[in-house]
Order: structure tokens, then sequence, then C-alpha cells
């Protein structure tokens, strides 16, 4: 059997309220992550050697960051976005760089 795990896949660090209740996954995907999870977590960072095809084909897709086959590299794709860096988007610019020396002429008192 692939993807075997004697432990449930939990991430208080990143999802304080578990996965189910996080809102980033429907209840498939975070039951998916909570079975597999440990099994997945191993292929990815290589501590475990993959057992079967199906293994070998979501690390396959995992390196490659495109899941058209594996559902278990679907949602391990999308748990490591949901987890990875934020972005930020701001509505202001910030300020030109340009040397504003040139831009400003002093005005001399003519009242002396």
């Amino acid at each position: 059997m692939s993807f075997e795990s004697n432990k449930p896949f939990q991430d208080f660090a990143h999802f304080p309220r578990g996965l189910r209740r996080c809102g980033e996954f429907t209840v498939a995907q975070a039951t998916l992550l909570e079975t597999a999870g440990k099994a997945m977590l191993a292929l990815y960072t290589e501590q475990r050697e993959p057992s079967c095809e199906e293994e070998q084909r979501f690390i396959d897709e995992v390196r490659q960051g495109v899941a058209t086959h594996s559902t278990h590299a679907k949602v391990w794709l999308k748990y490591l976005k949901a987890i990875g860096p934020k972005r930020v988007h701001r509505l202001c610019s910030p300020m030109s760089s340009s040397n504003t020396e040139d831009d400003y002429e002093p005005v001399e008192d003519s009242a002396e």
C-alpha cells in the first residue's frame, strides 16, 4: 500500500486550529493530508525512498511543481503554497530615487 504512515499528520505551527479548520483545504484534502501527510513529508524531504510507482510519480510531480495525475501531489503542492511566504501587495509606491538636488533652486531674498 502506498503512502502508509502510522501517525496522523498535523502542522500546528502553521495551522494552530488544525488542517480541517484552517479554511485552506477541503474536507477531502485535509483528510488526505492527515492520513498520508507523514509519508508525503518523508518522501518530499528524501527521508524515505518511494515504494511504488504512485509514490515515484508523487516525487516527480512535486519536483516539477505541476501535479497532473497524482492527487497526493496536488494536495501537497497546495499545502506547500499555504505554508510558504505570503505576498504583500501595497497600494503605495516608493518614492523615486532620483536626485532631487537638481530640482531645487534657492530663491534669493531681494528685500535687503
